[in-house]
């Protein structure tokens, strides 16, 4: 199993939205890739709590039953057209992948 984990720092203002109403708008994006590809096992995505010290402010952690499945979700048409309002809402982004 793969686990998929990837941090979004947003802007300020993007899109013509604030940081807080991108968050949610990617949060929602986000879970509906869900099943997009056979081999998600798990996917999850969490906003940073107001209140709380955070240096990101959307987190995805997703497993996949192998390296195929995550490839095949990488290069999926929906998740291809997130990336697109990702690169233009973040600030920065960190990732990593790990055999669990």
């Amino acid at each position: 199993m793969i686990r998929h984990i990837v941090m979004w720092k947003l802007k300020e203002t993007a899109e013509g939205a604030s940081r807080a109403e991108n968050a949610r708008k990617l949060k929602e994006r986000l879970e509906g890739c869900r099943d997009i590809v056979p081999g998600i096992l798990h996917l999850e995505v969490g906003i940073a709590q107001p209140g709380l010290e955070s240096t990101y402010d959307v987190v995805l952690v997703s497993d996949f039953a192998d390296k195929a499945a995550l490839d095949a979700y990488q290069v999926h048409p929906a998740h291809e057209a997130l990336k697109q309002f990702i690169g233009a809402v973040r600030e920065s982004r960190e990732c990593v992948d790990y055999q669990v």
